[in-house]
């Protein structure tokens, strides 16, 4: 199995970089771990909010496979406490050799044929993060649930 992170646009900020490669080095422990960066829409100025989420839901569509497991991080999705998410991680990786593939949309969200292609939606947290940050307390959650299944002290309940 392999887990991999797909993102509408690319970080530009050296800090949230260096975070999320402190955690992606972590990962690469326990699972194969591949991040994929859509390119932010050129022009986007001139279209609106649904054609914006359109045109990058079919650029994400482009990147997926049909055994990819599709897991949109969104705000409407179930919150997990680290522990639960642990457990959700588990039962997947137990339930064979897809490929998990978690999304990370633009700042409008998600066109209806990116939600309809996923399997479930996973919120972070009530708070809004940037889109750039969410990528690297996306990887700590993972690496954090990777201790938990193995039962690791970096987690403390």
């Amino acid at each position: 199995m392999n887990i991999t992170l797909l993102t509408v646009g690319k970080t530009d900020r050296n800090w949230v970089w260096d975070g999320f490669e402190i955690y992606r080095s972590r990962l690469k422990h326990y699972i194969p771990f591949t991040l994929v960066e859509i390119p932010e829409l050129k022009n986007a100025s001139s279209l609106s909010k649904e054609q914006i989420k359109e045109k990058e839901g079919q650029l994400i569509m482009k990147c997926l496979r049909d055994s990819d497991e599709v897991i949109l991080l969104d705000e409407k999705g179930r919150e997990y406490t680290s522990v639960e998410w642990a457990g959700m991680i588990s039962k997947r990786l137990s339930a064979g050799s897809r490929n998990i593939v978690f999304v990370i949309g633009g700042a409008y969200g998600f066109s209806p044929q990116v939600y309809g292609r996923a399997s479930s939606l996973v919120s972070l947290s009530r708070m809004t993060f940037s889109h750039q940050m969410v990528r690297t307390i996306f990887l700590e959650q993972l690496y954090r649930a990777f201790t938990i299944i193995k039962g690791e002290p970096y987690h403390h309940e």
